[in-house]
């Protein structure tokens, strides 16, 4: 019997604390997997300036301004980050052909190949981890973290080999 007694497809949560503590555990794992993905490239970048990377890389050329709104910091905070990447060949400003008054900050292919590097780590370990689940396991871990997912309502990552937005994103994540 699972944690979660289904009745007529609903889901009975009479015992949300079993589940709630079952999914901050996983999410232990999973930033876990995460910051060592990371850690590869923490020479080159750190999290806020990768973070920015990863915004770059799924929004494309975005002003200061709408990047200091999708990172939730302040324009001067996003601008001394842009500063930084710049300077490491990571991001690069050009005026914006539609307003020349404005400026524009893009990944570099350098910043794409970060990116592109830390993404790939995290979905081999992930999968490591994975292929040392029992297959039944696995695919009763498929459903619980599809409904764990649809209920956040948080498209799915395509398979691997599929063009999508860096860290499985099929499009951009509301940041």
């Amino acid at each position: 019997m699972s944690i979660i007694e289904r009745e007529g497809g609903r889901s009975d949560m009479g015992d949300v604390d079993a589940v709630t503590r079952a999914v901050l555990t996983a999410s232990r794992v999973l930033v876990s997997v995460s910051a060592r993905s990371l850690a590869a490239a923490e020479d080159r970048a750190t999290l806020p300036q990768f973070r920015l990377l990863v915004v770059l890389s799924v929004h494309g050329a975005t002003n200061l301004s709408t990047l200091a709104e999708l990172l939730g910091v302040n324009p001067s905070t996003a601008m001394r980050m842009i500063d930084r990447l710049t300077g490491a060949g990571f991001a690069g400003r050009h005026p914006n052909p539609d307003n020349r008054r404005e400026t524009l900050i893009q990944l570099t292919e350098d910043g794409r190949r970060i990116v592109e590097e830390v993404t790939a780590r995290r979905r081999e370990e992930v999968a490591a981890i994975v292929a040392r689940m029992d297959p039944a396991q696995g695919t009763a871990l498929v459903d619980a973290l599809t409904a764990f997912t649809e209920a956040a309502g948080e498209p799915a990552v395509p398979s691997a080999g599929h063009d999508a937005y860096p860290l499985g994103w099929t499009e951009p994540p509301a940041l």
